[in-house]
């Protein structure tokens, strides 16, 4: 007989949202309910199978890839192949949910997601939506209406029956402290010089070559100061474009360039001020360690879901939107000499970061999977 699972978690795909998935997971074990009672559903394509490895957790992948939105020939020929194999994929998570019989079905969001959430709400299951995004996505949009539950991200999330959660980010970010001696070993540990303020600028694991771009002309704006400090995390596209990054930047004390960054809590440690893009994760993570951040949204994005993640900081008052057309080396480096000149002003910024975010998110989510759950019927003995 099929071994019956108290949760499916559906979607995958990407990192944003693989990694809340995991954190809620964990949250659920935490809450004492059995790792192997608690399933992934992903994708075949990206990196769940690496990322769920080893967890202890039962993994189904299904076939599928997301729909681009293009009318170009080639790439309608392309979802054309996405749309056989989400179609392939939904007949498949059927007759998964048909066999696990789950309490619940969680829905991260993304392509991913789509297959077992739709068979959930065929078959009677109860649907917990997880929308990290300031703004639903278009998986999100559809189910919404049919999910007993929302875990948003934020407030004023346009989904029906939303309870605000946070984004869950992983333990190291929510334990990041930023008081001064821990800001300048985390420099130390970076190669950084310790007692400058830092400005942390990434855009992705690929890059952003419009933030790349005008970080280039920062650093000769800044060539012979000796109060700025740079860590430059290009990332591998853009990295591997420039043949590295290291020895442009010999005669630049205080400097540093990296293809990859793995260690983002000490970089949150170590930085006064970030400049990046406003993807869900990266905004959950500067308001849950209270970093001040330039943001710099992805022009396109679906929804453009990056200007709304980016305007939840502003309003809150720790974030400064600069849009994409703007981001320059001159229309940056006038925007971060102001923000430097005043630390005090900059701490506030941190402050109200904290402020908005939800360190305890993934435990936040468990309960509203918990409460929407069907129950057991338990058996009557005579």
């Amino acid at each position: 007989m099929t071994e019956r699972r108290y949760a499916l978690l559906a979607g995958g795909g990407t990192a944003g949202h693989l990694q809340p998935a995991i954190a809620v997971a964990e949250a659920l074990v935490d809450r004492g309910h059995p790792r192997g009672a608690i399933e992934f559903v992903g994708s075949r394509r990206g990196q769940d199978a690496v990322a769920l490895e080893g967890r202890g957790f039962p993994v189904t992948l299904l076939p599928g890839r997301g729909i681009t939105r293009s009318l170009r020939p080639a790439v309608l020929l392309q979802n054309l192949g996405a749309v056989a194999g989400l179609a392939a994929a939904a007949v498949l998570a059927v007759g998964l949910v048909w066999r696990r019989r789950p309490q619940v079905v969680v829905s991260v969001g993304g392509y991913a997601s789509l297959a077992a959430s739709s068979a959930a709400v065929l078959l009677g299951v109860p649907l917990v939506l997880v929308n990290v995004d300031a703004v639903p996505g278009a998986a999100n949009r559809l189910l919404g209406r049919f999910a007993r539950a929302c875990a948003a991200g934020w407030d004023d999330t346009p989904l029906p029956r939303a309870v605000v959660t946070g984004t869950p980010v992983r333990p190291a970010i929510a334990a990041v402290q930023r008081d001064q001696g821990a800001r300048q070993a985390a420099r130390r540990e970076l190669g950084l010089p310790a007692d400058r303020p830092t400005v942390v600028v990434f855009g992705g694991s690929l890059g952003a070559r419009r933030i790349n771009t005008a970080v280039d002309g920062l650093v000769e704006r800044w060539n012979g100061r000796d109060d700025r400090s740079i860590y430059h995390i290009v990332g591998r596209r853009d990295w591997e474009a420039n043949g590295g990054g290291a020895d442009r930047d010999a005669t630049h004390h205080g400097v540093v360039r990296v293809p990859f960054e793995d260690r983002m809590d000490t970089v949150y440690t170590a930085a006064d001020l970030v400049v990046c893009r406003a993807g869900a994760m990266t905004v959950a993570e500067l308001s849950v360690a209270g970093v001040p951040a330039v943001l710099v949204p992805l022009p396109g994005a679906p929804g453009d879901h990056q200007t709304a993640n980016a305007r939840v900081l502003e309003r809150a008052g720790g974030g400064v939107l600069l849009v994409d057309s703007a981001c320059d080396s001159d229309h940056l480096g006038d925007l971060l000499d102001a923000l430097l000149a005043d630390p005090a002003s900059l701490e506030a910024l941190g402050r109200a970061n904290r402020a908005v975010g939800h360190p305890d998110a993934a435990e936040a989510i468990a309960r509203v999977v918990e409460a929407t759950a069907h129950r057991p019927k338990a058996r009557v003995v005579s």
